[in-house]
């Protein structure tokens, strides 16, 4: 189990829960919260389509609380011009 203590703030690492990607110590207006995100096994930002589709449905563009997961997603998995190399869930092939 991570210890908040020890972590930096607002900087994303791998996580340590199971199915989950990445965790943050989120630091906000003087509080602290430690932040699970990113479902594991599931590629992120892997094709601009992808990218559009998630930021509409989890609408990205008002995600502006730094102690929600929805921010965290929208800005370190989905944020950017895409770098991932995983490619997308096998269920989602040729849709994206």
């Amino acid at each position: 189990m991570a210890n908040k203590s020890k972590m930096k703030c607002n900087s994303p690492t791998r996580s340590d829960r199971a199915g989950k990607k990445m965790m943050v110590k989120a630091c906000s207006g003087g509080k602290e919260k430690l932040i699970h995100f990113g479902a594991k096994g599931y590629g992120h930002n892997y094709s601009a389509a992808a990218r559009k589709s998630f930021k509409a449905r989890h609408k990205c563009d008002t995600a502006n609380d730094k102690l929600t997961a929805r921010y965290w997603a929208c800005k370190k998995l989905w944020g950017g011009k895409g770098k991932s190399t995983k490619s997308s869930p096998k269920g989602r092939k040729g849709k994206y």
